[in-house]
């Protein structure tokens, strides 16, 4: 099994019993270990459908399981209709999750066709609570409350708790409002993002028999990205592996930069503290960048105190000196980084596509979009609008949601008029009126004739319509496919009729119809090959992989463009040439993290540099502004602390005391 892989990913791969926990530092071949390693414990007799692997991305999960089916022998072999062939379970914790509360929802009050609420579907029920509670509009908009209680489900605290940890003015109106959310959630038959997780914790507390029917399934777990697990995660994680101990667990402390939406670094720190018998590996040779860059990353990374102590070793000879460079503004800055990717691509024969520039704050790319315009160089940056964000791709899932879940009530209010049907927003108010009075869903309401019959005649087709729709799209669903069911909404709903009324430029027109036509698709897609396929798992799949940027950055990776991104946005990416700008305190770190003064936020932001540096193979350029404009105003700034540590012209506090712990020995 060791064919290829070094000594001490050899190592990891051949353990194949107990906890082990694999420091897998930046470049060092992570995602090989882990496919090799499920490819190893299948070869030495375990059944591949007691294996569990869980990872954080749809693209990781994808990625890790056409590995391991090529290491079986499996890849160009396409499963034939109904065919049963064992399998590791590879997928993201959510995913995962999404399958336990399929099963096992009920016994929390949920239904098992649960729908999952994405942003704008929590928006529209976050701006009905705050309505309900008469705050003003100043006080608490739908976006911080949904922050608010965002961060609480992810430290799990529950609506009963958040008026004990609530320390500010704003948490403590959003702990009022956090009761209602949830209860609002759970009587329309919804979760959100968060409470998969959430709720899936609250299941195997709450219900031990249940945990031990989950955990009892598999006999390894492997987490991948550990460092990036938050509360939940980490708990649910010890309940799958508890009795039978068969967890390994990869990821890298130095790359721990998500503590912003839960991740508890501490998690990887204490492995050894959770699992006192576990073995630990060190992968430290890393593939990807020149020597000297490693040496820049290893003398940052020092600086930080509460690490697992591993160097970054170059497998490549050290190359260009890492640059760092001083401009008199931000203005100057910028043209000097985009003439000198200029130059490289007109006279280095650099791709544009190995090129990145990485900034700190979504407000640093602007000066940079208008030189690389001006400089005729094709960039592309992430965070575009996604395909699931487009008005008629959210009216058809809306539609979709609708259907498997009639009692989604945000689904179906977003399209009950949409096509137009004759419900006008009177109707709708009388429909909404009788369902506040009576504590039950609108549809149920929608169902009962002494009810439809107080409704304008056009209301009442209008009703009509929708009951006929709804059992026209379940029939053909059950009866044909998913593809035909959703050729069947659209028909009925006239909706690309509805398109050509809205929009009067004829691209425009075409794109929003192609639109509709890669929804189908991706129904056709999802479905295709599989005997179990429904409207429940499709919405589910769609809700997961909208919440992350895996495709866009494939998207993005075909196009020759130069790379503009977050330092976060980054992370698992490399690129041949790199610029890190605006190395400057207040950019970063970021001024959050300096105002307050605890060490453990500064160590985030520095693991970020980190994170940063090591994207580089071949050429990095860290560049700082002597000036930089605030409020329209040129303003002098400091030179980040990460400059002085990178350098080596700031004392190393944690080389001196392991130093003179050596010195004492």
């Amino acid at each position: 099994m060791a064919h290829g892989l070094n000594p001490a990913q050899a190592d990891a791969v051949d353990t194949l019993a107990g906890p082990l926990l694999v420091l897998a530092g930046a470049g060092t071949g992570k995602t090989r270990v882990v496919t090799f390693r499920i490819a190893n414990l299948i070869r030495h007799g375990t059944d591949p459908n007691r294996i569990l692997a869980v990872t954080f991305t749809n693209k990781a999960a994808g990625e890790m399981k056409d590995r391991v089916g090529e290491l079986l022998g499996h890849k160009g072999k396409k499963k034939r209709r109904g065919e049963k062939r064992p399998e590791p379970t590879i997928s993201t914790f959510h995913a995962h999750c999404v399958r336990v509360l399929r099963r096992h929802a009920t016994a929390l009050g949920y239904p098992a066709k649960f729908s999952i609420y994405d942003r704008s579907d929590q928006e529209s029920l976050a701006r009905a609570i705050l309505r309900e509670l008469r705050l003003p509009g100043t006080a608490l908009k739908p976006g911080d409350l949904l922050g608010i209680i965002s961060n609480w489900k992810n430290a799990s605290v529950h609506p009963e708790q958040a008026p004990m940890v609530a320390s500010t003015d704003k948490e403590h109106l959003a702990a009022a409002g956090y009761r209602r959310y949830q209860e609002g959630l759970k009587c329309r038959g919804a979760m959100d993002f968060d409470d998969l997780l959430l709720q899936t914790e609250v299941l195997f507390d709450q219900h031990p028999e249940i945990r031990e029917i989950e955990a009892g399934s598999f006999d390894h777990v492997l987490v991948d990205e550990y460092q990036d697990t938050n509360g939940s995660q980490y708990r649910i994680t010890k309940h799958l592996a508890g009795a039978h101990r068969n967890l390994c667990v990869v990821g890298d402390d130095d790359q721990s930069i998500y503590a912003w939406r839960g991740a508890d670094v501490t998690h990887i720190l204490n492995f050894k503290n959770d699992w006192p018998d576990a073995k630990i590996v060190c992968l430290e040779a890393n593939y990807r960048s020149c020597g000297s860059i490693l040496e820049m990353a290893n003398r940052l990374i020092q600086f930080n105190s509460q690490r697992h102590d591993k160097e970054l070793r170059p497998s490549r000879p050290d190359g260009v000196r890492p640059r760092i460079a001083q401009h008199k503004d931000e203005t100057k800055e910028s043209q000097s980084v985009v003439g000198e990717i200029k130059h490289l691509i007109d006279n280095e024969h650099i791709q544009p596509r190995d090129i990145a520039i990485l900034f700190r704050t979504n407000e640093q790319p602007r000066l940079f979009e208008t030189e690389l315009r001006k400089a005729d160089v094709p960039y592309v940056m992430l965070g575009s609008q996604s395909f699931f964000d487009r008005r008629e791709v959210r009216d058809m899932v809306a539609y979709l949601k609708w259907v498997d879940q009639p009692d989604d009530e945000i689904s179906l209010l977003r399209v009950i008029n949409t096509p137009a049907r004759g419900l006008s927003p009177k109707s709708v108010k009388t429909l909404m009126e009788h369902a506040v009075k009576e504590g039950v869903p609108i549809w149920q309401v929608m169902q009962r004739p002494d009810v439809v019959s107080q409704l304008s005649p056009a209301a009442q087709r209008g009703v009509g319509d929708l009951q006929g729709l709804l059992h026209d799209v379940n029939q053909r669903a059950k009866n044909e496919s998913l593809t035909a069911a959703m050729e069947t909404l659209i028909t009925r709903t006239s909706y690309a009729d509805e398109i050509n009324r809205l929009y009067d430029e004829p691209e425009d027109r075409q794109n929003r119809l192609a639109s509709l036509g890669e929804v189908t698709n991706a129904l056709s897609a999802f479905e295709d090959g599989k005997d179990d396929a429904d409207l429940t798992g499709f919405l589910a799949d769609i809700a997961l992989s909208g919440r992350e940027m895996g495709n866009e950055k494939d998207k993005l990776a075909m196009q020759n463009a130069v790379w503009l991104l977050t330092l976060h946005a980054a992370k698992g990416l490399e690129f041949p040439v790199v610029y890190m700008v605006g190395m400057e305190e207040g950019l970063l770190p970021h001024s959050r993290s300096v105002k307050s003064g605890r060490d453990e936020d500064i160590a985030e932001e520095r693991r970020l540099c980190y994170v940063g540096i090591t994207r580089a193979q071949e050429k990095l350029t860290l560049s700082m502004a002597l000036t930089r404009r605030k409020w329209g105003k040129p303003r002098p700034t400091i030179p980040s602390q990460f400059l002085y540590e990178v350098t080596g012209q700031a004392q190393n506090p944690n080389k001196f005391r392991k130093q003179r712990r050596q010195v004492g020995r």
